[in-house]
C-alpha cells in the first residue's frame, strides 16, 4: 500500500490509484481513506471485521495504531445493519478508549458494499 507524507495538504496521486491515496500523513496525523470489504457475501458482521481489520493494517503502516484513532466515519448501506455494525464496533473498540463517530445511511459505490470507515488517527 503506498502512503504519502507531506507538510502540506495530501495530493491524490498514490495507493493504485490516480484518484486518491490510501494512507496520508499531515503534521502527525493518519488520515485513512474510506475502507470497503470486498467479501460479496459477507453479512454486515463479517464485512465489519474485515474492514476493521484493513483500518488496523493501514494504521500500522503509517506508524499509529487503533488506540490512536481520533475520529471514525462510518457509512452503512442500510440502517438495519447498524446494530449488527455496533456488536462488532464494541468489540473491536473493547479495549481502548473509543474515537468521537458518526454512522449515518448512504448509498455505496458498489451493490455488495455494506460498510465504509474513514478513520483519522494521531502518529504514536
Amino acid at each position: 500500500m503506498n502512503m504519502m507524507t507531506t507538510p502540506a495538504a495530501p495530493v491524490t496521486k498514490l495507493g493504485g490509484s490516480s484518484r486518491f491515496s490510501a494512507i496520508a500523513v499531515q503534521n502527525g496525523l493518519v488520515h485513512l481513506a474510506g475502507q470497503v470489504s470486498q467479501l460479496e457475501d459477507g453479512d454486515i458482521a463479517a464485512q465489519s471485521r474485515d474492514v476493521f481489520a484493513k483500518v488496523d493494517a493501514l494504521l500500522a503502516e503509517a506508524g499509529a495504531a487503533r488506540e490512536n484513532l481520533i475520529s471514525v466515519q462510518i457509512w452503512l448501506r442500510e440502517m438495519e445493519d447498524y446494530a449488527g455494525m455496533n456488536a462488532v464496533w464494541d468489540e473491536w473498540v473493547s479495549d481502548i478508549t473509543p474515537p468521537t463517530r458518526v454512522c449515518v445511511e448512504a448509498r455505496m459505490a458498489k451493490p455488495h458494499y455494506r460498510i465504509e470507515v474513514l478513520a483519522l488517527a494521531a502518529i504514536g
